[in-house]
């Protein structure tokens, strides 16, 4: 029989040093007693009314789940019978493997699990046993929710994605005494890994003014412009919304047509510009490409009146006529990312109504056009919390950075919220210094306004694939007009933007369309330079309606897909001109790149 880790070597254990302890204390009642003041200062301030006993509109969902599950309790029966029966096959395993046997798991967490990496999991009895009866645990909650029958498909999503955050809190991995690596940690430092933990703790709480904002990475490792968003160029045009950035060119001779990326206001442009070696600009502009990259403000009340309009006139219409006053050039190719590729085919639709021709090519990464199943975001979508979130933005002018960075952490609950706690407060540990976790916590607001329209209009009503469903600036859209070579990429395991949901897109444009899928997930499925060799893509000429048969067809390539999407876009104009140099033309450079907008943080 395997010894316990945690008494293996009993000599290992020592007690904590008592003026280590004295002083955290000192320091515990010090910190807190300030973040309490802080945090109920803050409370007064904001004027927030104190939240409702459901924001979320959980109860009602789980209510009528219980109601369905009642209706048909043999199926119920029937479930816990083979819960039971695998639970007592797991007893007698665990039995058996004390007497010296070695009989084969019931059940194995699949391979991208790394809670329950440790050896200790497997190699002592107690611990597997305790893995292992989680693990049947969680099946049976999520197998019995997820085939309850009678749910609406909004509530039967929003069920399964709150159990299976109860599921992933409930790890024993997450607790003290059921973590074999924590507990061995605990002897080996005699408990101050717990008070390291318990400063950690405090700090995150002084970082969120009250509310627990966890460290993901060590921000003192990283500063914007120094050592990530390095690519050198000049900001040549800013408006309230936004700073257009001009690349320095890196060959003699550049496309014709200048380049110009959108990318999203949800997050900062600097994912496509994180380290020389992994920067999709950087990338572009040795390729040819004299590129322009739109770096969105990060809106606070002065621009709560700011709508999807403002963002369509004063960010790609904008772009483009600067564009025109740096180069000559009014023929331009355009990619959009997520939210910018959904504003780039708004404007698209709008430019047609207009007959405005200036955009000769579109990209789209990773975007959201038809919103009919929008992944489990929309668990996030329904009138009551639309209502509770109009309400706070309202009082605000805008929605608060950590709000949205929370929302998408909880898709990844295990990886982006279980993990920090384990290593940061159990463990004791610092954060890994890591670029893209620094960016992913380096969070931006939403102006009320534009964030209201968005939702409501495009996720809960869905009004953008309407002909006619959405009007900006007086001009009724109508995506099946835009006729321009496009190209679509979408990501295979993306938890934002599900690629059967924005392969629909295929369907809508009149023009000729390639589309492609990338392995992975919505950043690193994007963000996937040649030279790291990483992920495939799969390539498909025939476009059908549904999605599963354009995979079945579609050939699966290995690397990257960035040299594909180069060979498309070259195919569109391959005129040259000579390199355009930053604030040459008729603008001139107002700062470097990567400019200011990009450098204020939402917790400013």
């Amino acid at each position: 029989m395997s010894q316990d880790p945690t008494t293996e070597d009993k000599t290992s254990f020592r007690l904590p040093d008592p003026a280590v302890v004295s002083r955290t204390m000192a320091d515990v009642a010090e910190r807190g007693q300030r973040i309490v003041t802080d945090f109920l200062k803050r409370q007064g301030a904001d004027g927030a009314a104190a939240p409702g006993p459901d924001p979320l509109n959980i109860g009602s969902a789980f209510m009528e789940m219980t109601t369905r599950l009642m209706t048909n309790p043999a199926r119920l029966m029937q479930a816990q019978i083979g819960f039971w029966q695998d639970y007592l096959t797991l007893w007698q395993n665990t039995a058996r493997r004390m007497m010296g046997e070695a009989p084969k798991s019931v059940i194995e967490e699949p391979k991208t699990d790394r809670r329950f990496k440790d050896d200790a999991w497997r190699e002592n009895e107690v611990f597997d046993f305790i893995r292992q009866s989680y693990l049947l645990s969680a099946r049976f909650f999520t197998n019995v929710v997820q085939h309850t029958d009678g749910l609406d498909q909004k509530t039967a999503q929003k069920v399964d994605f709150y159990t299976r955050q109860f599921v992933d809190a409930m790890s024993p991995s997450n607790f003290l005494m059921t973590n074999p690596e924590v507990l061995r940690r605990t002897a080996e430092t005699g408990g101050e890994n717990l008070l390291k933990g318990l400063s950690n703790l405090l700090s995150d709480l002084e970082r969120g003014k009250g509310q627990l904002r966890i460290r993901m990475t060590d921000e003192t490792k990283f500063k914007v412009g120094e050592n990530i968003a390095v690519t050198p160029g000049k900001v040549v045009y800013r408006n309230a919304l936004m700073e257009l950035i001009q690349y320095q060119p890196t060959t003699e001779s550049v496309f014709k047509r200048p380049l110009l990326i959108i990318p999203p206001w949800i997050n900062k442009f600097y994912i496509l510009d994180l380290r020389p070696k992994n920067s999709f600009i950087r990338w572009a502009v040795e390729q040819g490409h004299t590129v322009f990259v739109v770096s969105w403000v990060n809106p606070d009340e002065k621009l709560a009146e700011k709508g999807f309009d403002d963002y369509m006139r004063e960010g790609p219409y904008a772009a483009l006529d600067a564009i025109e006053q740096a180069t000559g050039e009014k023929a331009v190719n355009v990619i959009g990312y997520c939210l910018g590729g959904t504003l780039l085919a708004c404007t698209l639709a709008h430019m047609q109504a207009k007959k405005d021709t200036r955009i000769k090519s579109a990209t789209f990464f990773t975007t959201m056009l038809d919103f009919a199943e929008a992944g489990e975001l929309g668990v996030f979508i329904d009138e009551e919390q639309l209502q509770s979130l109009e309400d706070k933005m309202n009082k605000r002018g805008f929605l608060e950075g950590s709000e949205m960075a929370t929302t998408f952490n909880m898709l990844r609950a295990n990886d982006l919220i279980w993990s920090f706690v384990v290593n940061n407060y159990l463990l004791g540990q610092e954060p890994f210094p890591f670029d893209l976790l620094y960016w992913n916590d380096d969070s931006t607001r939403m102006p009320a306004r534009m964030h209201s329209f968005y939702l409501r209009r495009m996720y809960q009503e869905n009004d953008l694939v309407k002909p006619g469903g959405i009007e900006l600036d007086g001009v009724p859209l109508d995506l099946r007009k835009i006729k321009l070579p496009t190209y679509i990429l979408s990501t295979r395991e993306d938890h934002i933007a599900p690629w059967k949901s924005t392969y629909r897109a295929t369907q809508l444009y009149a023009g000729k369309i390639r589309f492609v899928l990338a392995a992975s997930g919505h950043i690193a499925g994007v963000v996937n330079p040649p030279e790291a060799g990483k992920y495939s893509h799969w390539v498909g000429e025939d476009l059908p309606p549904d999605p599963d048969a354009w995979f079945k067809g579609a050939t699966e390539l290995s690397g990257s897909w960035w040299p594909d999407w180069q060979r498309w876009i070259a195919s569109q104009d391959k005129a040259q001109v000579p390199a355009r140099i930053p604030g040459a033309g008729a603008l001139p450079p107002l700062c470097d790149a990567p400019g200011d907008y990009v450098k204020v943080q939402a917790r400013d």
